[in-house]
């Protein structure tokens, strides 16, 4: 820590959390569409409780890093910025419903590429620059216009409005929630009959607990030096090519090791299932529908402030008002794309 840069140091540690989030996607088959499609259309929800699992485990672990001093929530963007419920709904299901387009999220499309499909690259390409477009490009004004972004006065959300009603305080309501997500996952047999996918859960969930404290303890060592980030993958794409290509956009931080991490993590978990191998689309129409799927959650992400990992697991744990609105958005929108997927090609 004498010698090697903070942003390096913050690299590293996201690119821990991300080898294991590649892990996660490719052994354990955790994937958001995937879950959602398994529940609705395939009748099994192993997928979907893995979520109970994951949150339970990060809100546990981020609140208890809040009430040793660990972790000031005030630091974290899902706390800096004033929640817009019309931006988290609005962005939510554009987001999702290109989700459903593009057949996965950026988090599954890194997945997927580190295991050979190289449709996925052009999706991370595609997703990456309309992340950027509207973040800082030309679509920035517009959005900053339709939703305009306010500092917020402090931490505050789900867990400390709940405790100025009752007598408890945030830890323990933090503590409630994660219960009960933690039993409604496990209340599914088919999960509990596959101990693998509830490790690699619970793993999850830790990694997104260290990512939190990492950065926290790199961000008071280094005098501010750098920030407070859990993972996500939208706008986090976008730095990353930009410093794969200049060196530039911000440099080498966080998010750029943890987007590599997935891909590192994902191609580890490819060797040892030994099912890598190379992908291509040969369906034009398919690949334009992907490309659009991957337009619309570079816009929606933006505008939501994060993906289906940044609100939905990153967020989540912090427990702002903006995750569960995000999240529950980018479902609908997922289902609506599915839905019309699904019964567009069904014969009359």
């Amino acid at each position: 820590m004498e010698t090697l840069p903070y942003g390096a140091a913050a690299a590293l540690l996201g690119l821990f959390g991300g080898v294991v989030l590649g892990l996660a996607g490719r052994l354990a088959h955790f994937c958001t569409l995937g879950a959602l499609e398994s529940a609705v259309y395939g009748q099994d929800q192993s997928r979907l409780r893995m979520w109970g699992i994951v949150l339970g485990v990060a809100i546990a672990g981020v609140h208890m890093l809040v009430s040793t001093g660990r972790l000031d929530l005030a630091e974290t963007i899902y706390h800096q910025i004033k929640w817009n419920p019309i931006a988290s709904i609005f962005g939510g299901l554009v987001f999702g419903y290109g989700m459903a387009l593009a057949g996965n999220c950026g988090y599954s499309a890194l997945t997927r590429f580190g295991g050979g499909d190289l449709r996925a690259l052009v999706l991370l390409v595609v997703m990456a620059i309309f992340g950027f477009i509207t973040l800082n490009g030309p679509l920035s004004g517009i959005r900053l216009k339709l939703f305009p972004v306010e500092n917020a006065d402090g931490a505050s959300g789900i867990a400390y409005d709940l405790a100025s009603m009752t007598p408890l305080s945030p830890m323990v309501v933090a503590l409630s929630i994660s219960t009960v997500f933690i039993l409604w996952g496990l209340a599914d047999a088919r999960l509990r009959a596959q101990p693998s996918r509830i490790f690699w859960a619970v793993m999850i969930g830790l990694s997104v607990v260290s990512a939190f404290w990492g950065t926290s303890y790199l961000r008071e060592i280094s005098f501010g030096e750098t920030v407070v980030q859990g993972h996500t993958f939208v706008a986090p794409l976008g730095r990353t090519l930009l410093y794969l290509m200049t060196s530039s956009a911000g440099g080498l931080e966080f998010s750029v090791g943890s987007v590599l991490g997935v891909m590192l993590g994902a191609f580890i978990g490819s060797a040892i299932r030994h099912d890598f191998q190379w992908e291509a689309c040969e369906d034009p129409r398919e690949l334009g529908r992907q490309v659009t799927g991957a337009a619309l959650m570079g816009i929606g992400g933006v505008v939501a402030m994060g993906c289906t990992i940044g609100q939905g697991v990153s967020g989540f744990s912090t427990l702002a008002w903006s995750a569960p609105v995000s999240l529950a958005a980018m479902a609908a929108g997922a289902l609506m794309g599915l839905r019309q997927l699904i019964h567009g090609f069904e014969p009359e």
